[in-house]
């Protein structure tokens, strides 16, 4: 285990070019884009909240500030990679290595473009490139965040809890938990 240099870039699946789609590193210039993006994710989850719009916009812009400079201090190492459709910002892909893992640190698509395929595709490149070195492939998800439904349905497993948060894995088909345990211990 622990084959993968933490320099190697992701490999776009096969997939995704031939459906219109690439993976290119993240930009400056994509902050307008992160932003909506984040905004398009988490702003159902305000729904019931009763505040204006002016106030819903106000806080996810401030959470969106939070996080991005929470992902550029704990995975400052990480790969952040945009999706795009024929030049236009559709998704991000956020990788951190270790020697034991591969974490997913995001992945986030906007509306037009969810419900077609293109997470399924986007994990299954992250396993492959598990697979060729031997680890795990690791995400935290929110319980209600309706995505843990794929992540299920793809083979991952809660191995603990953390306030609103599951840690979920994926293990290689060679790959047993108790050596993935005895690597990381």
């Amino acid at each position: 285990m622990g084959k993968i240099d933490s320099a190697q870039r992701f490999a776009s699946p096969a997939g995704l070019a031939e459906r219109g789609y690439v993976l290119r590193p993240e930009k400056e210039e994509d902050r307008p884009f992160l932003e909506s993006l984040y905004i398009s994710v988490r702003r159902p989850e305000l729904e019931m909240t009763g505040w204006t719009e002016e106030a819903k916009l106000g806080f996810l812009r401030q959470q969106y500030f939070c996080q991005d400079k929470h992902y550029a201090e704990a995975y400052f190492d990480a790969e952040f990679l945009i999706l795009e459709q024929q030049g236009e910002p559709v998704g991000r892909l956020y990788l951190h290595r270790s020697p034991r893992e591969i974490r997913i640190v995001d992945v986030s698509l906007m509306p037009k473009v969810r419900n077609q395929g293109l997470g399924t595709l986007l994990l299954q490149g992250v396993f492959t490139e598990a697979e060729d070195a031997g680890l795990i492939v690791s995400i935290h998800v929110e319980k209600f965040n309706p995505a843990q439904n794929l992540y299920r349905r793809l083979g991952f497993t809660e191995v603990s809890e953390n306030g609103p948060y599951w840690l979920m894995e994926w293990m290689p088909s060679g790959l047993s938990s108790n050596e993935a345990q005895a690597e990381s211990g």
